[in-house]
């Protein structure tokens, strides 16, 4: 008797101990396959960083289908995880919309979320025969020193399956969720500084508003005045958007020299230029920006063509009068091209990312260039077609069917990643008295570029009614937003830093989706098991401690 006493007493002792030593002392093991448990370090070092207090409100909780509450599991699980490297600087609550008091106050929280940023989705589900259909907000509000940002838990590629698309949002979570954090917390000393070449584009800034706007959140962005002498320095990172002048020699050599000595750089040029359309036409000019030799020793080459996809944007049109009224429909326009193509690299950049649109698009080549790794990142569909410039572009194309036998130009490239040790253009070609000889460096450190052949890739619509800019990738006339702005901030995040918040959207997790048509037909019993499996296994424990309690005290 005294014996077991002991042992109880024992026992009782260790638990507690366990249990005060765990107050104190904590760990994980992630002993899945895809270390999904596992934060990036990047992720690791801004949370052990944190300067103050956070707080998350999640609206992604109640009564969901599985693959809404896998991706509700998947958050509460990252959450956990922030906390785990942030400890009591991290608070967070799940809270549903369905429990308000009563449908007015219900409606007055939907209203207020909208107002705030979180963008509400209609969610259709079938489960077991049974169609439901109800409002969800699946998104959270980061909120820091009485700042506020509101994060979209379901991205994800549109043209992917629902299940696909929900695991994508499941992948991107903790990115998401990183990103605001970083955005509330940055302080001026810690932004990078991005460079803003602005005086070779005659595009009004209100069509840059939004990106630019975007860009402020997380750098400190400057205006480089390419006329002032000396080379460009003190900036991580050089954004040229759609230029449309030359680019002079001394220029070229700044640019040049920048990414020699490990800046980097983001290109949004054209290789052909459309100034207006009409029924009647007009002509796709080619575009000489004098940057032909200076890509090419980087290892690309963009070409004087436009490009024609089948799978492509919608734009109204009148196809005919409706009684004594023009009748406007939306119609495909070929040169609009709706890229989904990211080629194969599942580069963080392009990772689940959604389509973007293009307009009036190039195309362009990778060239041979020694220590340059090129990487496709936008491509368009295989049915493309390609026009040599001058090319005549008409309204009326739009009324024309097309003939898939001709749009056999396969998927070309648009936008291509280069990464490496980059030669100067101008090595072996100053002569010793230029004054710019004396500083002339031949190869540099590794540096990172990007260049799209699409220079309205990242230029928004504005409504001109209200005088305000759409955000970028708004289409106004399918209410449809694209992916531009995303990709835009991916490439600057990747180019300045590929080891920080970014490398969170190389977070992969395999779908492993079960038979439907097994678990169908075997539904009912597998429902009996989990009913009748544990009160069996109960009995069974029952059963055999008692054998042993009569063994052994039965003498």
């Amino acid at each position: 008797m005294k014996s077991a006493l002991s042992r109880t007493l024992l026992a009782a002792a260790v638990l507690i101990a366990v249990n005060v030593l765990s107050a104190f002392v904590f760990f994980r093991l992630d002993l899945t396959q895809e270390k999904r448990y596992t934060l990036s370090e990047a992720t690791q070092m801004l949370l052990a960083n944190l300067p103050d207090n956070i707080h998350i409100d999640v609206y992604l909780t109640g009564d969901l289908p599985p693959g809404f509450k896998r991706l509700e599991n998947a958050v509460r699980e990252t959450l956990d995880g922030f906390q785990a490297e942030a400890g009591q600087k991290i608070t967070y609550r799940f809270i549903n919309p369905d429990d308000a008091i009563s449908l007015d106050e219900k409606n007055k929280l939907i209203d207020k979320l909208q107002q705030r940023g979180l963008l509400p989705t209609n969610l259709f589900a079938n489960e077991g025969g049974k169609r439901t259909e109800k409002l969800i907000f699946p998104g959270a509000l980061v909120s820091y020193k009485g700042k506020e940002i509101p994060v979209q838990l379901l991205k994800g590629n549109k043209a992917a399956s629902p299940e696909e698309q929900l695991n994508q949002s499941y992948e991107g979570v903790e990115f998401q969720l990183a990103s605001a954090i970083r955005q509330l917390t940055q302080t001026k000393d810690t932004k990078r500084r991005v460079g803003l070449l602005y005086d070779h584009t005659k595009v009004p800034p209100s069509r840059f508003s939004d990106l630019l706007a975007s860009v402020q959140q997380n750098y400190d962005l400057f205006f480089i005045d390419m006329a002032k002498p000396g080379p460009i320095v003190g900036l991580d990172l050089v954004l040229v958007p759609k230029p449309d002048k030359a680019f002079s020699e001394d220029e070229i050599f700044k640019l040049d020299q920048f990414v020699v000595n490990g800046g980097r750089a983001l290109f949004f040029v054209d290789g052909q230029r459309v100034d207006s359309v009409s029924n009647a036409g007009t002509y796709a000019q080619p575009l000489s920006l004098n940057l032909d030799d200076l890509f090419f020793r980087w290892g690309v080459r963009i070409n004087r063509d436009v490009v024609k996809d089948l799978y492509c944007a919608s734009i109204p049109l009148n196809v005919g009068n409706l009684g004594d009224k023009p009748n406007i429909q939306l119609v495909p326009w070929r040169f609009y091209p709706r890229l989904n193509n990211f080629g194969t690299s599942g580069n963080p950049i392009v990772r689940n990312l959604d389509v973007v649109l293009g307009r009036f698009v190039s195309t362009l080549d990778t060239v041979r260039s020694m220590g340059i790794q090129k990487t496709p990142l936008l491509l368009t569909s295989p049915y493309t077609k390609l026009l040599k410039t001058p090319a005549l572009i008409s309204y009326n194309e739009a009324h024309q069917q097309p003939d898939p036998q001709t749009y056999n130009e396969g998927s070309r490239i648009v936008g291509c990643l280069l990464e490496g040790k980059f030669q100067s253009l101008f090595a072996n070609r100053i002569l010793p008295g230029d004054p710019r000889a004396s500083g002339l460096k031949a190869e540099g450190i590794t540096s990172r570029i990007l260049i799209c052949s699409d220079g309205d890739l990242i230029i928004n619509d504005v409504d001109y009614k209200r005088q305000v800019p759409y955000p970028l990738g708004f289409d106004r006339y399918t209410r449809t937003t694209y992916a531009n702005k995303d990709f835009a901030l991916n490439a600057i995040d990747y180019l300045v830093d590929p080891n920080g918040v970014i490398a969170a959207r190389n977070r992969t997790v395999t779908l492993r989706p079960l038979d439907k048509i097994r678990v169908d037909a075997g539904r009912t019993g597998w429902q009996l098991l989990n009913l009748l499996g544990p009160l069996a296994l109960l009995g069974i424990v029952g059963l055999v401690w008692q054998v042993v309690r009569r063994r052994q005290y039965g003498q």
